[in-house]
């Protein structure tokens, strides 16, 4: 399992659909993740502060703490026929599979470790350099720039699974 960070999130220029950008924290490889949109409004209203008034899935925290557990972490598991699988990970490592989606937007709500398995990352993976030539440390409107322009030359089928679809 390899720990991811957010890089971006972005709209897909072609299919209007949210894309979060994963990159290795101890890597040069990042990987992209197609979002429902509901959750990728979560994701772009950050991580939860105090004072925040609570969205969906701030609700999960309070429940998981009043039934004595802890919410340690969430892992992208599997890529299939080019849909991913996810799970929330719990104390004891306990595991309660989710749509990708929910996980990550529960991840950056909460400041949660995102892990991808290292799998996914040798199929689908993509260098940093190839989205973001200039750097990820480059302004903000030339990153973007370099990732819509690697988002035009992409398909769902360079990540696997020739399904039609991209991954979500």
């Amino acid at each position: 399992m390899r720990t991811m960070r957010v890089l971006r999130l972005v709209v897909h220029v072609r299919t209007r659909e949210p894309v979060l950008l994963l990159g290795e924290v101890d890597g040069d490889r990042c990987l992209p993740v197609f979002l429902r949109r509901p959750q990728a409004e979560v994701i772009s209203a950050g991580a939860r502060k105090e004072g925040d008034t609570p969205l969906t899935q701030d609700v999960l925290r309070s429940v998981v703490t009043q039934l004595g557990r802890s919410l340690d972490r969430v892992e992208i598991t599997a890529l299939t026929d080019g849909i991913f699988s996810a799970e929330l990970v719990f104390d004891a490592d306990a595991r309660l599979g989710v749509l990708p989606s929910d996980a990550l937007a529960i991840a950056v709500r909460e400041g949660l470790p995102i892990g991808v398995a290292a799998t996914i990352l040798d199929d689908v993976g993509q260098p940093i350099t190839d989205l973001f030539p200039d750097g990820t440390d480059a302004p903000p409107e030339q990153q973007l720039q370099d990732f819509r322009e690697f988002l035009d030359g992409v398909s769902p089928d360079d990540f696997g699974g020739g399904s039609g679809r991209p991954p979500r």
